[in-house]
């Protein structure tokens, strides 16, 4: 089992399949996406000797996230080999949406078991002036696909902007009154690329866990392998809601995942520097011992916390850039 010299373990991979993204939300690619210095994606090969490797390290769970994963034409490739890889027992997936409609059925043949909907508001005006696009009508009918085809689990995801924030709980609570979704809100990030944005809109979601418990929610246990949000549930609700606040206390200390960018370097932490270079190794299928010892060697150096109340950010311009 992978695991720091914290005694943290890590059961969850988010696997970068790009850094490309179609939408140009204002919180992280604002402009577009622009490659300054072409590179290669991993190839299948690649990805499937990565799989392989944390799932004998003790993995059970894999997220494929971008940039915007579904805009690599090998996707369902991609998804085969991860769902197939034995001691993987979850394949999920962050998406914006835009594709959703039109391949939730081949997606969820294809071994995909859960998966998030960036969706950072209910109404069509204020989720063009975010994302950029007018594509609303079609992520919502992604999600009701996705919801046809009876996945383990239909989550969206929704950055708390100081502005509409309140508003958008509101609506997004009376949406899941008979909806079995769960809602994740996550508090807004302070990324390299954004410093001014960050300290205009952040707004901290501890005082919706407070609206919450006030409102007679519970607090559900996380599972092993489940991600950093603090999930509610109550009675008369199907759906749920979820709170990712990297800013409250002692949030590093029960971090349980490890990112591969899409250039196949090994990431610590969202926030962490550089990345360990994995690629060389990825070549030779026969390299998978020195694969593993490089990976537990750099968990080794992971820090207690990602500093964000120091204001570091680390070497991480944006959330598309490592699969946030």
């Amino acid at each position: 089992m992978l695991s720091d010299s914290f005694s943290r373990k890590f059961f969850y991979l988010r696997l970068s399949l790009t850094d490309e993204c179609n939408f140009k939300c204002n919180y992280c690619l604002p402009d577009g996406y622009h490659c300054e210095t072409p590179h290669s994606n991993l190839n299948l090969s690649e990805i499937a000797q990565i799989a392989q490797c944390f799932a004998k390290l003790g993995t059970n769970k894999i997220r494929l996230t971008g940039g915007e994963p579904s805009l690599r034409k090998d996707l369902v490739d991609i998804m085969e080999v991860c769902a197939n890889t034995p001691g993987i027992k979850q394949l999920a997936m962050t998406t914006n949406g835009f594709k959703l409609a039109n391949h939730a059925k081949r997606w969820k043949d294809a071994g995909l078991s859960h998966i998030n909907v960036s969706v950072d508001s209910l109404d069509p005006r204020q989720f063009e002036l975010i994302t950029g696009t007018k594509t609303f009508t079609k992520v919502m009918a992604g999600i009701d696909a996705a919801l046809e085809q009876d996945f383990a689990a239909v989550k969206l995801n929704a950055v708390l902007i100081k502005q509409m924030a309140q508003q958008n709980f509101r609506k997004y609570l009376e949406w899941i009154k008979d909806r079995p979704v769960e809602v994740r809100f996550i508090e807004l990030m302070q990324m390299g690329d954004q410093p001014d944005y960050f300290h205009k809109h952040h707004i901290a979601g501890s005082g919706f866990k407070q609206l919450l418990l006030n409102e007679g929610w519970e607090q559900q246990i996380r599972a092993h392998n489940a991600g950093p949000a603090q999930v509610f549930q109550h009675p008369d609700y199907a759906g749920k809601i979820g709170l990712i606040m990297p800013y409250s206390k002692d949030f590093c200390a029960t971090c349980n995942r490890l990112r591969i960018s899409s250039q196949g370097k090994l990431h610590l932490c969202l926030f962490g520097e550089e990345g360990v270079e994995l690629r060389d190794l990825l070549q030779d299928p026969s390299q998978l011992a020195p694969l593993s010892q490089r990976i537990e060697d750099a968990l080794q150096i992971k820090k207690v916390s990602h500093f964000l109340h120091d204001g570091n950010t680390g070497a991480t311009p944006h959330l598309a850039s490592i699969g946030g």
